[in-house]
């Protein structure tokens, strides 16, 4: 919580269970129901009022850009290895197979990403920002090696991952069948 000064307060102990109860809640909730979930259930299976929700997460992107925060790290460190350990043009299109399969995960989450994308002023926007660069530093690597043929741009490319994630999560692909999916769709970015 923020003061008068702009400085943030820690979190009393039962704020922060309260908080931490909310996000274990939604996790669950999407991994069951997706990130469409009413954000009544979310509290119910919390164990918190909708007060506390909201006064923790005023709004579905607010939660859902918390709850994404930790498998977006985890995605990060993947670009990473996949950049220092592959050729530019190899590690792009592994990049793009893993992306298009991570963001999946939740039903509906392609949906909410894409809703996000269009308008910056979602938090799930900002916290999406790093996805952006990372493909942007595959882009600018694969350009210089002259693997690129494409002229394309980063935000173009996120919206085509965007795109082949729904699919995948709306045709039930497996891991085969949306990395055969994507390795399709890319195929034309390549010389």
């Amino acid at each position: 919580m923020a003061s008068a000064t702009g400085a943030t307060r820690p979190l009393r102990a039962d704020a922060r269970r309260n908080r931490d109860a909310i996000l274990a809640a939604a996790r669950e909730a999407f991994d069951a129901d997706g990130v469409l979930t009413p954000l009544d259930a979310v509290a119910t299976r919390a164990g918190v009022g909708n007060a506390t929700l909201y006064r923790n997460f005023p709004t579905r992107d607010d939660l859902l850009a918390e709850v994404m925060q930790a498998s977006l790290v985890d995605a990060l460190a993947e670009a990473d290895e996949l950049a220092r350990t592959l050729p530019p043009r190899e590690a792009l299109t592994e990049w793009l197979v893993r992306l298009a399969w991570q963001l999946r995960l939740w039903h509906d989450l392609p949906y909410c990403l894409a809703n996000a994308h269009a308008g910056t002023d979602s938090p799930v926007s900002s916290t999406c920002n790093p996805v952006h660069l990372r493909l942007d530093a595959f882009l600018d690597a694969a350009r210089a090696s002259g693997d690129l043929q494409a002229e394309v741009d980063g935000p173009s490319l996120y919206e085509l991952v965007l795109a082949l994630s729904w699919a995948t999560d709306r045709f039930h692909d497996d891991r085969d069948a949306a990395r055969r999916r994507v390795l399709l769709a890319s195929a034309g970015l390549f010389a």
